[in-house]
């Protein structure tokens, strides 16, 4: 996620470290900050790997410098764009990142690709209790502070959802089905 946020704020424009890191830290908010410690080992690497390129700021002095992103990390980044690992996809903030810079690929239908896996993610059942290998409902639990969590995550998951069918050009069912799952992404069932 991290090599992603850097490689797609560089596609933006040149930028100081310092700048590329205060955006970082905007984009992945109080939830991942991002230290010295872990931002500049990484910057280190894309320019080893010649993905970015490091050049003096004349403007700041000796010790700034300008951070630049080479045709290689263009075409690294549209690579990770196209092609996001499973666990970017199903881990809400890594996806985020890929959704930050997901305009950055020329092409609307590999734009959509990334999309309905993200969808088809959060249309699988899922929970965090199970019963054996049943997922609960948040309407099974008596712990209020877990129903919570997945009443939560349900109304979320139905927002994004909503979402991602619109951006899609999709029409929305007419019942969600991963609401019969125990799914706490699925919103609740309909009254009968």
């Amino acid at each position: 996620m991290l090599e992603l946020a850097i490689l797609g704020f560089l596609a933006e424009g040149p930028l100081p470290g310092h700048e590329l890191r205060r955006r970082i830290s905007q984009l992945t908010g109080y939830t991942r900050p991002v230290s010295d410690g872990t931002l500049y080992p990484a910057i280190n690497r894309l320019t080893r790997a010649g993905l970015i390129e490091r050049r003096t700021d004349p403007a700041g002095g000796a010790a700034r410098y300008v951070l630049s992103l080479t045709a290689t990390g263009r075409a690294d980044m549209l690579q990770r764009l196209r092609k996001p690992a499973d666990h970017e996809i199903t881990d809400f903030t890594r996806f985020y990142a890929v959704l930050a810079f997901l305009s950055h690929l020329p092409d609307v239908a590999e734009q959509h690709a990334v999309l309905r896996r993200r969808l088809e993610f959060l249309e699988e059942p899922a929970s965090f209790f199970y019963d054996n290998e049943r997922p609960l409902y948040a309407e099974e639990i008596a712990d209020p502070y877990r129903r919570g969590m997945l009443l939560t995550a349900r109304a979320t998951s139905r927002a994004e959802r909503t979402w991602l069918r619109e951006a899609l050009g999709e029409e929305p069912p007419a019942f969600d089905t991963a609401c019969t799952q125990g799914d706490p992404h699925a919103p609740a069932a309909p009254a009968s």
